[in-house]
């Protein structure tokens, strides 16, 4: 039976064709298109050639898609959020996974709305991940941690809880606990800035 990886391939000639060979998927099959005076060995090299590629392809669209939704996700619950503990007034224009966040759980860049949290956090705890979200959300309200910052952070019922279990982590990250990678900087709970913030910004 066909796998994802390996579909059935379905193999169709043309006599408009002279040179050119192209594949692409119907539903779940890969049509095969060459010149109707192909060859089998031809036709097995082209198979090896152009399938894998539609497959990959294929394979990379609906990873971004994936990722794409999930980022609808993390937007949709920051801004209730935003409405549940700071009126509405902190208005994301954007929340996205980053890879990149090793030295801190999230940033915040005020002048455009974005905020970036560490992949880290995405086997954390619901209610860590809304804790530092609502931390980032001050941020686009209140750059520095200002007390007016402060006050808005503590609004989130959990806050102290939350960053408990952040400051936990980072010490089993610093201390080599299993799963952790020494080669990355532990996350940080103080401010930072780096080269993909340009913008002040925040973090957990």
């Amino acid at each position: 039976m066909p796998t994802p990886s390996e579909p059935e391939v379905v193999v169709r000639r043309s006599a408009r064709r002279r040179k050119t060979v192209s594949a692409h998927w119907s539903e779940d099959t890969v049509v095969l298109s060459v010149p109707q005076a192909a060859t089998r060995r031809q036709i097995e090299h082209w198979t090896r050639e152009l399938v894998p590629r539609v497959v990959e392809r294929r394979r990379r669209e609906a990873a971004r898609g994936a990722a794409r939704r999930a980022e609808d996700r993390l937007l949709e619950r920051a801004q209730e959020l935003s409405r549940r503990h700071l009126e509405g007034r902190a208005r994301p224009s954007d929340v996205r996974w980053s890879a990149r966040q090793q030295a801190r759980w999230g940033s915040a860049t005020p002048a455009t709305g974005v905020i970036r949290l560490s992949a880290q956090l995405q086997e954390a705890p619901e209610w860590v991940l809304d804790f530092v979200m609502v931390h980032e959300l001050a941020h686009l309200l209140e750059a520095d941690h200002s007390p007016r910052f402060r006050a808005l952070e503590a609004r989130y019922p959990h806050a102290e809880r939350a960053r408990a279990f952040l400051d936990g982590a980072a010490w089993a990250h610093r201390q080599g606990a299993p799963g952790t990678d020494q080669r990355e900087p532990p996350p940080s709970c103080g401010p930072s800035s780096s080269p993909e913030d340009p913008e002040p910004s925040g973090s957990s």
